[in-house]
């Protein structure tokens, strides 16, 4: 599995527009991509967030990105996205990871 894991910080009174826009981004990707996200607030800094979306393959990830950056519904929602992204903190960090081992259900 291929990984994505993206730090940034939410304005404190955006949160609910934030999960708007990942749910409409999602709609998007789901019509190129097979893949599982998780949003993680932090417990002790309430502006932080992460994002780990899971992919089937590297090559995959990045022939379905080429097609839906095309979108232009999808370049609006960054936009909007990034306006929701707090003043002194504009930084979207991102890494990538590929999974290993999975233990559990």
């Amino acid at each position: 599995m291929f990984v994505k894991i993206y730090e940034y910080h939410i304005q404190k009174d955006k949160v609910e527009q934030y999960l708007a826009i990942q749910e409409k981004a999602s709609e998007i990707y789901n019509r190129y991509l097979d893949f599982h996200t998780v949003y993680l607030n932090s417990k002790t800094e309430e502006t932080k967030w992460l994002e780990i979306t899971r992919y089937k393959d590297e090559d995959t990830y990045n022939k379905s990105m080429e097609l839906i950056n095309e979108q232009k519904e999808i370049q609006d929602l960054f936009e909007t996205f990034q306006s929701l992204l707090l003043t002194e903190k504009r930084e979207i960090r991102e890494e990538d990871f590929l999974e290993m081992k999975e233990i559990g259900k």
